[in-house]
């Protein structure tokens, strides 16, 4: 196991693209850091760089302490699952697991031990004598992960593995590197552009965007409290609601957003350093917007009229989507009788579960 450390790294390619700009950050001995953007956002060159697939531009690369720069990839001691299986489709499954360490010159009963260990544990003992044509998407993807585990690695590194599964076999590999990471306790660097595998696998999350870092916290910190405009819409499903709104200081201070003004307390104090009349931008998660009952609204809460667009069930929770003036609002409610499309809702939400962006730089008041 080794901590993997990137200082400044960029990479810029033919005719002037920057893929990563200036990316610095750490993970430690035995920590799963997800690296969670969109596509084009450089969390795949990034990997590569560790990797030693790509040459970066400037800055170093550690990996347990060494500049790995110009060591080329076999000298780094790391491990990479693909987003393809690229299994060898002429060797069964217990030679494409032991294949790197035949190239390895690994002796055979050694190779022979490592190969039953990583089946066992990825349960393919009954599939060893298969060709991967005779295999399920899953089944690929387990020995294409094998394939990784039985180098023993000092870090496993994983570009978008589960991309080509469906939902319900990402699901159960999600669980499955989940639990291996815990019981490997190896360094694991985990790129993919869907965020609830990065929010079920993390311990932390590098967000990108543009090839430059927005964010690196634990995986609740990024959802709790973004650090811009881009994460808070990035992160969460369905995403996070936006209003814009002006700043009004003084006595009886708040936020203008049109259609209500909502009174700030000192929980948003960053507020009073902007101008009066200073553009910002209110986000709204849709579980901390609610259907309003009738009569007042509960104490602190503010109240909203709105039209009802969109119901969509999804079995376990309903989303609906509610117009209110010019903006379109989506709350998360549970199973419940609805009003029908077209009729007026009142919806609520409470002041304090506002996020405050500054609409010139997008950064979080």
């Amino acid at each position: 196991m080794a901590a993997v450390a990137l200082d400044n790294v960029v990479k810029a390619f033919e005719g002037g693209r920057v893929a990563v700009a200036g990316a610095t950050f750490e993970v430690a001995d035995g920590e799963l850091v997800v690296l969670l953007g969109p596509s084009g956002c450089g969390k795949s060159t990034l990997l590569r760089i560790i990797a030693g697939l790509e040459t970066p531009t400037s800055g170093t690369v550690r990996i347990g302490g060494r500049i790995v720069n110009e060591l080329a990839p076999k000298d780094r001691d790391v491990a990479m699952v693909f987003q393809s299986y690229a299994l060898y489709p002429h060797m069964t499954v217990e030679q494409n697991l032991g294949f790197s360490l035949e190239l390895r010159g690994t002796v055979r009963a050694e190779r022979a031990a490592r190969v039953r260990k990583v089946a066992e544990l990825l349960g393919l003992e009954g599939l060893l004598e298969r060709l991967p044509r005779q295999l399920s998407g899953g089944q690929r993807q387990r020995v294409a992960l094998g394939r990784a585990l039985v180098r023993e690695p000092q870090v496993f590194l994983f570009d978008e593995p589960l991309s080509n599964l469906d939902a319900r076999l990402r699901l159960a590999m999600r669980t499955e590197i989940a639990r291996l990471h815990r019981w490997l306790r190896t360094t694991m660097i985990y790129v993919t552009h869907d965020q609830v595998e990065a929010m079920t696998l993390a311990q932390r999350i590098v967000v990108l965007n543009g090839g430059e870092i927005q964010q690196i916290d634990t995986p609740m910190r990024v959802y709790e409290r973004p650090a811009n405009l881009f994460v808070a819409g990035f992160v969460g499903s369905p995403a996070m609601n936006f209003m814009r709104g002006r700043w009004l200081p003084g006595s009886g201070a708040g936020l203008d957003l049109g259609f209500v003004r909502v009174a700030l307390d000192g929980a948003h104090g960053a507020l009073c350093a902007l101008p009066e009349g200073a553009e910002v931008v209110a986000g709204l998660r849709p579980e901390d917007l609610h259907l309003a009952g009738a009569g007042a609204p509960a104490a602190g809460q503010i109240r909203l009229s709105a039209q009802l667009e969109l119901i969509e069930p999804v079995g376990n929770e309903t989303f609906l989507t509610a117009r209110v003036g010019s903006a379109e609002l989506v709350l998360r409610t549970p199973p419940q009788a609805l009003p029908a499309v077209g009729e007026p809702v009142a919806l609520s939400f409470a002041p304090q579960r506002l996020h405050l962006f500054e609409a010139a730089t997008g950064r979080r008041l």
